[in-house]
């Protein structure tokens, strides 16, 4: 693998992840971003040479070019780099060198994935093994989203976007849900079943799949004639790992896991929402395939990752959290989960709609997910890598109770800040500039009382 290593849109969060694991290998390492990031300040403390904008220069002088998924061909420091000749590659190709010989443990699935992969970093620890890992947020307990560990696993989050996953040979494989995302890259929900077909065929272990999850269900079939193995979790009794009496006691989610008719333990989890009792059911499943040790009660020490139903305000009883939610699954399960914490609770949805495609392509299930809350406020589209076709989320805000539309940020917080309630929780839900917006709520809340 070559020693200088230059990373076009290193601020990311994949591609940050990727810079800061080389680092920590002795390589030499360059990138530039077009936006800053807390990602992008993590790798210049690291040791990066990385900065914002573009400099042509300082790609010549790299001996491999790693480039975004959302680097467009046009690129100045792409083109760069393929006039002096230095090899190109995206995530797809280089993860195998990334990873090598290490049995690779990969999580995919629509959502769920982030904090599923985290949870089993979290029980790899605990059980002493300190494995290496690339994760798609930071870690609390380690503030970091990647590390170079010395045990024998490799745990990687697998993003399905622009086939990613396709990269990976994983000794294990989960996979949480399939629901159809990311239409630019998946035109239709077949391409998008067909991908996560295929990467389950590269698995050369076992592949987990959620059991309760139609897209699974429709999956499994269809994974008969590969060589892994095939098994299922989920609350469902047909499951090869089945999640049983799930309850909340002393702030702490608390349920039973059984595999084929025999009780595994109970076990406590200090995050809320049915959702993440399945993301830790999974995390368990892999251990217990691993023959690796659990404490019972390891999971009640995670604290989770930044920006999955992350409180980043408290005072009284009012609460704002930041959530990565950006399809309208994850925000059904945000939400839910808000309502299951605080039943008493006033709930403001806080919305930035995360690219045109899904925006337009999703209306209709987003419309249902937002319902949920008692405000909703819509912000305009994080863009992302895709350019501006002219879609606007301003038809679902019409068609939603309570909601209101705002082009800028600094108008909604305005809107918002003075209106929270001592009894209220705000839920951020972005795969953008959320965590800008929820700072400028807070001062705005600030500022009136």
């Amino acid at each position: 693998m070559s020693k200088r290593v230059h990373i076009i849109g290193i601020g990311g969060t994949g591609m940050s992840a990727i810079a800061l694991m080389l680092m920590a290998r002795g390589y030499q390492v360059s990138g530039s971003d077009l936006n800053p990031s807390a990602y992008l300040d993590a790798v210049i403390d690291a040791g990066a040479h990385a900065y914002l904008g573009q400099d042509p220069q300082v790609v010549t002088n790299a001996e491999l070019v790693l480039r975004s998924s959302a680097v467009k061909d046009g690129d100045a420091e792409l083109q760069a780099a393929k006039a002096a000749g230095i090899p190109v590659l995206n995530r797809a190709q280089f993860l195998p060198q990334l990873i090598g010989v290490q049995p690779c443990l990969a999580v995919a699935g629509s959502h769920g994935k982030t904090t599923t992969t985290a949870m089993l970093i979290h029980l790899l620890q605990a059980a002493g093994q300190d494995p290496s890992y690339v994760l798609g947020a930071r870690l609390k307990s380690s503030e970091t989203n990647a590390a170079q560990g010395s045990g024998r696993y490799f745990v990687i989050e697998a993003d399905e976007y622009d086939n990613m996953f396709l990269g990976l040979t994983p000794l294990v494989s989960i996979i949480t849900n399939i629901q159809h995302d990311h239409p630019d890259c998946f035109p239709t929900p077949q391409d998008y079943e067909a991908a996560f077909l295929k990467f389950a065929g590269q698995t050369t272990g076992m592949v987990l799949l959620c059991g309760d999850d139609e897209g699974n269900k429709q999956l499994l079939p269809k994974l008969a004639d590969q060589a892994h193995r095939n098994l299922s979790y989920g609350f469902e009794p047909n499951n090869d790992y089945v999640v049983q009496n799930p309850r909340v006691e002393a702030g702490l989610a608390q349920f039973t896991l059984g595999f084929k008719g025999n009780r595994l333990g109970e076990y406590s989890l200090a995050m809320p929402g049915m959702h993440n009792i399945l993301n830790a059911a999974a995390a368990l499943a892999v251990m217990h395939q691993l023959d690796l040790s659990t404490n019972p009660n390891a999971l009640a020490g995670f604290q989770g990752t930044e920006r999955r139903f992350d409180r980043v305000y408290q005072a009284g009883g009012l609460s704002i959290f930041n959530d990565y939610g950006h399809h309208p699954t994850q925000i059904q399960a945000s939400i839910q989960a808000a309502r299951a914490l605080y039943p008493q609770a006033k709930l403001w949805a806080v919305w930035e709609p995360h690219t045109y495609s899904r925006t337009r392509a999703l209306e209709n299930e987003f419309v249902t997910a937002l319902r949920a809350a008692d405000e909703v406020l819509v912000s305009k589209i994080y863009a992302a890598r895709e350019a501006d076709d002219g879609t606007t989320p301003i038809g679902i805000t019409y068609r939603l109770p309570n909601a209101h539309y705002f082009e800028a940020f600094g108008d909604l917080a305005h809107y918002l800040g003075p209106r929270i309630g001592d009894n209220d929780v705000v839920l951020v839900l972005s795969a953008g500039k959320g965590p800008e917006l929820s700072q400028m709520i807070i001062a705005q809340h600030q500022g009136v009382n």
